[in-house]
């Protein structure tokens, strides 16, 4: 009896150890004797004790933050940018064999990726053309990634940090680029008011009496206020025509 007892107890421990749970998003690398059977899951299965031994990988979609690294633009601006990368496993074997530790090789290569990457742009083209760069970025660390069974999805600057010096620089460059504006709008406008003046010169002279018709227009518009005194503007020809008139008396 002590012996049927003892052989149920070992029993029971074995088939405890040899049962399996793997869950929806995981799944289980099994090597037996050392060598790699495959991958199962999800559900329940049986390992050989001793001889079989089973690592879980989840194949959820894992994101980590990447550190601030200081970086040399192309231009020569020293700046601060950290990125968060999105990835998943996507061949749990080869997350397994091909790389130690996945997760940390991923870190490293995104680290690397972006101080290369950052130091091949300009400052301009980095805060302005932010998704081209992540779209760099990505397809860069997937690529390198891609032998150890990893899909690299998104990887992102988050933030770009940039000395004072060169913020009061930008800061007085945007005033002189909006003052430069201002200086073209008001040239072109000043050419469309001369260019119309121009036009209605060239119409005066052809029809002398649109100039009077400008005076009665004017002085439409004074009498409009409350003024007292109205100045009306003679044409040279009148008061020519009166000192005329006034020599001829004066001789006889």
């Amino acid at each position: 009896m002590p012996a049927i007892f003892f052989l149920v107890i070992v029993g029971v421990i074995l088939l405890m150890a040899s049962i399996r749970v793997v869950t929806e998003y995981e799944r289980g690398v099994i090597f037996r004797l050392g060598r790699l059977v495959g991958a199962k899951g999800p559900g329940l299965f049986f390992l050989i004790p001793i001889v079989d031994r089973m690592t879980k990988i989840s194949l959820r979609t894992v994101n980590f933050d990447v550190q601030p690294q200081e970086v040399i633009t192309k231009d020569n601006v020293p700046v601060k940018v950290n990125a968060v990368v999105y990835f998943r496993v996507i061949d749990s074997c080869k997350s397994v064999i091909e790389v130690e530790n996945f997760r940390f090789a991923t870190l490293q290569i995104a680290q690397t990726t972006l101080r290369g990457v950052v130091g091949e742009v300009e400052l301009d083209e980095l805060l302005s053309q932010r998704e081209q760069l992540n779209e760099r970025l990505q397809s860069i660390v997937d690529e390198q990634t891609d032998p150890w069974g990893i899909k690299v999805s998104v990887v992102e600057v988050k933030e770009v940090e940039i000395p004072d010096t060169m913020k009061r620089a930008m800061a007085r460059q945007a005033e002189v680029e909006r003052e430069r504006r201002a200086k073209i709008i008001n040239a072109q406008g000043e050419f469309q008011a001369a260019e119309k003046l121009s036009q209605a010169a060239g119409i005066i002279r052809k029809y002398p009496q649109a100039l009077q018709l400008r005076y009665l227009q004017t002085l439409s518009d004074i009498a409009t206020e409350q003024n007292s005194t109205i100045v009306f503007p003679l044409p040279i020809n009148i008061l020519e025509a009166f000192a005329t008139l006034g020599g001829k008396a004066s001789s006889e």
